[in-house]
């Protein structure tokens, strides 16, 4: 199984939190609006998988592709500066 590594979270990854806070959407309104790759922002690409019921990014540190889910309330968490890491895979 590939390890994972802890990663600060930056301006990019709370903007798009943010972003997705304001929508005040809920699992449901979420897995309607289905996205791959609804939010872009820096290193990160991402958006609401319905069958996950997160959201999933991938983000690019240096050469490297990792991934990483996201449930709404750890969305908001990451929003409202509650935490300030998260944890990434290679990309597969």
């Amino acid at each position: 199984m590939p390890r994972c590594v802890e990663l600060p979270v930056d301006d990019d990854l709370r903007a798009i939190a943010r972003s997705i806070i304001e929508l005040e959407l809920s699992d449901v309104g979420w897995a309607e609006r289905e996205s791959d790759d609804e939010f872009r922002c820096g290193t990160y690409v991402g958006g609401y998988d319905a069958d996950e019921r997160a959201f999933c990014f991938a983000v690019f540190a240096g050469a490297n592709e990792l991934w990483f889910q996201l449930e709404l309330d750890q969305v908001s968490d990451i929003a409202t500066g509650a935490v300030d890491t998260y944890e990434a895979r290679p990309a597969e």
